[in-house]
């Protein structure tokens, strides 16, 4: 029964990866349902995902899910511990949270550019995934996690895509890349490199005219008063000398 199972899921991930480009390592996005199934079922998530998916995994949450979990008591305090170790990952509901389910359907909206897989118990949350072309969905069933297979939805993607009615976000991403390396579109970061310097106008206090400085009346009086001075010392010198020389005679 495993190695059935192993093949299923070899199959499948062979499928998303040829079709939306999904690599390792595989990004799990883990609700609480799957969390509190997990712990039920004694499965230790980091030991055996990289067995059955057969290749690197890192498990990944949302600031909605942990909130969510918080608010839900001690019956799912082993959940919580549980997404508690996992990598969160940044969500659009940073100012006001929203249930765990509505945020792990916002981070695989606008086709999965990031290539979650989403794991979860809740059939709400995966009726509303499986809509979505491109999404590996995971639960627990019977102590086991399984890998579902691709939905009618991404079924039918694909084969828009391959008779040319639509292209796939990893075509587009592919064709973005080439145009990049042919050099048919310009790197973002080159623009910025080769933006010129606007030429500045003249500096608008050099323009301002030359203010005349105002003659420092109090240095111009105390001269006067030392010329005043010297003037009178002269008058008074030559009266002395006269007296004398009136006196000697």
């Amino acid at each position: 029964m495993k190695i059935t199972r192993q093949k299923h899921a070899k199959k499948y991930l062979g499928f998303f990866r040829n079709n939306f480009g999904v690599r390792e390592p595989y990004q799990i996005l883990l609700d609480g349902t799957f969390c509190q199934a997990a712990l039920r079922g004694r499965i230790q998530l980091r030991e055996q995902l990289p067995r059955y998916l057969m290749g690197e995994t890192q498990l990944c949450t949302t600031r909605c899910v942990l909130k969510e979990l918080e608010t839900l008591g001690n019956d799912l305090y082993g959940a919580k511990l549980i997404a508690q170790k996992c990598q969160v990952r940044n969500c659009p509901h940073f100012k006001n949270a929203v249930s765990g389910s509505e945020c792990l359907l916002s981070m695989v909206e606008e086709g999965n550019p990031h290539h979650y897989f989403v794991a979860t118990q809740d059939q709400n949350l995966s009726m509303k995934v499986k809509k979505e072309p491109g999404v590996p969905l995971m639960f627990i069933i019977q102590n086991t996690m399984v890998l579902d297979k691709p939905s009618p939805k991404t079924i039918a993607f694909v084969k828009a895509v391959e008779s040319g009615q639509l292209v796939s976000v990893h075509e587009k991403e592919s064709i973005k890349h080439l145009k990049e390396e042919q050099g048919l579109v310009k790197n973002p970061e080159q623009r910025r490199r080769k933006k010129r310097k606007k030429i500045s106008g003249p500096n608008p206090l050099s323009c301002l005219k030359k203010k005349k400085k105002a003659p420092d009346t109090q240095s111009s009086a105390s001269e006067k008063k030392r010329k005043r001075k010297r003037i009178r010392n002269r008058s008074n010198s030559k009266v002395l000398s006269e007296k004398q020389n009136a006196e000697g005679e």
